[in-house]
């Protein structure tokens, strides 16, 4: 399977469609997440956070202005998972995104970035995308797309939890 469509009647199911997928979050996962303004990045990445189990969900909200945030996740781990958290609205292009350390991030943690259109070029060909279409003021149709396996895991888990 290396797509699915999940659609989602309202806010709260873009969170748990969220929490669904940061339930199956490992180290080295690479999210990149298009739409357009208002078509809940963000909210999906809050759903992520809680499913990864960050512990202060208040924390996690759009980086646009600091365009890192970093959060620690499954706190019950040995090893506690590291989430990245980048908005690349207000970056200049990809040259941007590499002096933040990108590779470091994909490397130590789950990367989850907002508007990753705009850096397309430095993305890892096994990075899942997800792209948000806003059907009308509430409903959103997410068309997510893997390439490799562990993305397409992801994908199974997501499209038989549904």
């Amino acid at each position: 399977m290396n797509a699915i469509t999940l659609e989602s009647s309202d806010i709260q199911a873009t969170h748990d469609i969220g929490r669904r997928m940061g339930a199956h979050l490992a180290c080295g996962h690479v999210l990149a997440l298009v739409g357009p303004l208002g078509s809940g990045k963000t909210t999906l990445v809050k759903g992520i956070a809680e499913g990864a189990g960050v512990a202060n969900l208040r924390q996690v909200n759009s980086p646009t202005f600091v365009i890192v945030n970093e959060y620690e996740a499954g706190s019950s781990l040995a090893v506690p998972l590291r989430i990245y958290h980048i908005d690349t609205y207000r970056l200049r292009g990809s040259d941007d995104l590499e002096s933040l350390e990108f590779d470091e991030m994909c490397a130590t943690g789950a990367v989850v970035i907002e508007w990753a259109d705009r850096v397309s070029d430095l993305l890892p060909p096994d990075a899942l995308h997800v792209t948000i279409e806003p059907v009308d003021a509430t409903h959103r149709r997410l068309h997510c797309t893997a390439t490799d396996p562990a993305t397409r895991e992801l994908l199974r888990v997501l499209s038989s939890d549904g």
